[in-house]
């Protein structure tokens, strides 16, 4: 089979396609043929080397947070299903031996790379939602909109009756955060109707705050998927009493708060420690975020798809963020 391996830290050239052995399944494990494999922008920062205490890898090792695919026939039954594998797990690979207990059906009419695209991005999505609260007449500011999981959580908000303004940077992104509102086939850019964004923001420009202040007055959520000083100007925008949520790294760590500042107005702050899910919390939201796709309520906007054996390619377009959406590996 084919698969892709890590011999040294390093840039995106460092995963390698190789041939390997069929892994063979350990008591409780089950094959699973890969149809595509989820892609984090953490992978990138584990590769390189910085993933730290917090996400340690011995080399070499296989990369692959979660993948989608089938049970092939004869074991039980061929099942759809849906799987998280953790920072090493492998797969990036044709065919990954995982736990059969991590198994999650996929329902009918969801593609491989659509549950797949929710396997992290939905569940955190979902999880952020229960946590900030987000109502009905909330002004919302969702940074790195035009992310993965920042599409998901426009719509969530919009869903939830708010008013939402999108802000990423350059006019690819911008114009894809624009086509969220606009018809389109399921599943592709422009697909979500009347879960679009009402204003978008590019935050590359120097004065973005300003633009979001004049359209909606201050916010009352800001769900911070970008980071950094992004995150620290969008603080800036809560009005007392509102919620920040600081859960993305991209621009450079997550987004600093000062505890009297933010106690001083009156706002909950509170960071990706608070979406750090059990397993069986997780299969739940995962569960629900795949129900929600089915019925037309979630749709991930996957701006890119890679075959395997450029995963590379794939890993420099997340790093030069240039990627809208999701990235998505296919496995023939």
């Amino acid at each position: 089979m084919k698969a892709i391996e890590v011999t040294r830290f390093g840039g995106p050239e460092v995963l390698e396609p190789r041939a390997v052995p069929d892994p063979v399944p350990g008591e409780g494990e089950v094959l699973v043929d890969v149809e595509a494999a989820d892609t984090l922008w953490l992978e990138t920062l584990v590769r390189s080397g910085g993933g730290g205490a917090y996400f340690p890898v011995t080399l070499p090792y296989r990369p692959g947070v979660g993948i989608a695919g089938t049970v092939p026939a004869g074991t039980k039954s061929r099942r759809r299903v849906v799987a998280r594998l953790g920072h090493a797990g492998g797969g990036y690979a044709t065919r990954v031996a995982v736990p059969e207990a991590a198994l999650v059906d996929v329902p009918d009419g969801v593609d491989a790379r659509t549950a797949v695209a929710v396997l992290h991005d939905g569940v955190t999505a979902l999880a952020l939602m229960d946590v900030v609260k987000v109502v009905a007449g909330d002004r919302v500011l969702v940074t790195a909109a035009a992310g993965g999981m920042g599409a998901l959580l426009v719509q969530a908000a919009k869903a939830a009756g708010a008013t939402v303004v999108a802000a990423a940077r350059g006019a690819a992104k911008l114009d894809a955060l624009r086509g969220l509102g606009a018809p389109g086939p399921l599943g592709s850019l422009g697909s979500l109707g009347s879960l679009g964004p009402d204003v978008v923001v590019d935050y590359g420009v120097a004065d973005w705050t300003d633009t979001v202040w004049e359209a909606v007055g201050g916010v009352d959520v800001v769900l911070d998927g970008a980071g950094g000083d992004y995150g620290r100007a969008a603080f800036d925008l809560v009005v007392e009493g509102g919620r920040f949520s600081a859960h993305g790294t991209p621009a450079g760590g997550f987004a600093t708060v000062d505890p009297e500042v933010a106690r001083s107005r009156g706002i909950t702050a509170t960071g990706i420690g608070s979406v750090q899910l059990d397993p069986d919390r997780f299969r739940a939201y995962l569960v629900r975020a795949l129900r929600d796709v089915a019925e037309g309520r979630f749709t991930p906007l996957i701006g890119q798809t890679f075959p395997l054996e450029r995963a590379a390619d794939a890993h420099a377009a997340i790093e030069s963020r240039t990627a809208i959406g999701k990235t998505v590996l296919t496995v023939a």
